[in-house]
């Protein structure tokens, strides 16, 4: 049926195939680098990949050029084009950005969270709660605890701001709550977000959540570069 459409419409079937084709691509590496699939420093060759993913180079080309304009992946003169490295620099503006919205998230989330969306807040809260947890689980909960907030928040534009954020925080090795105690603090955080969102009031709440992120931001820099 695909085929027969590319026929039937000559040109117009022929970008649309390559469109979804270059959209499939990007998709595939945007989801490996969220998955640690690729790791920072990698060299991407287009070739490899157009041979692992059946395309032809073409729309990995424009993938690769997509992934560039996030800051995702960059070219280097030796290397070619290789997943991007974050400095010191990078990553505490990073996290000053990831400061800034998720405060205004859990604000908007406590103006405008269904009783359900709490709901599904304090259950993964309580997730949380359970001793020993590992902390690849931890930090799965954790990033599925703070998209609940950002869907709770009830604003697009401010999604699409977090998921680009987050696609550029996936670059960054591990987790934090490897650190000792972070598991433990990080949900006692949480609660204080909860518990303002719950409340309904919205300066704390953003309070709340900017505070955790300043933690974790100071845990992650000492992961990295206090050694």
């Amino acid at each position: 049926m695909h085929d027969e459409n590319v026929h039937a419409f000559g040109g117009f079937g022929a970008e649309t195939e390559y469109l979804s084709r270059a959209e499939f691509v990007y998709k595939k590496l945007w989801e490996g680098i969220q998955d640690g699939e690729f790791h920072s420093g990698q060299r991407l060759r287009e070739a490899e990949l157009a041979n692992r993913l059946s395309v032809s180079r073409t729309p990995v080309r424009e993938a690769l050029r997509r992934l560039a304009s996030e800051g995702l992946i960059e070219f280097a003169p030796s290397r070619g084009m290789m997943i991007v490295e974050l400095d010191k620099q990078q990553v505490r503006e990073l996290y000053a950005l990831r400061e800034t919205l998720e405060g205004a998230a859990a604000r908007f989330a406590a103006q405008h969270a269904s009783p359900s969306e709490i709901a599904a807040l304090v259950e993964l809260l309580e997730r949380q709660d359970r001793s020993a947890l590992p902390s690849e689980e931890a930090a799965r909960l954790n990033r599925r605890f703070h998209n609940a907030i950002h869907e709770a928040a009830h604003n697009r534009y401010l999604v699409l701001s977090l998921r680009q954020l987050y696609a550029s925080l996936a670059l960054l090795p591990g987790t934090t709550f490897t650190a000792p105690g972070r598991i433990t603090s990080a949900r006692e955080e949480h609660g204080a977000i909860l518990k303002a969102i719950e409340d309904r009031d919205a300066v704390r709440a953003e309070a709340a959540a900017r505070h955790h992120i300043e933690n974790a931001g100071r845990i992650r820099m000492q992961m990295m570069f206090d050694r």
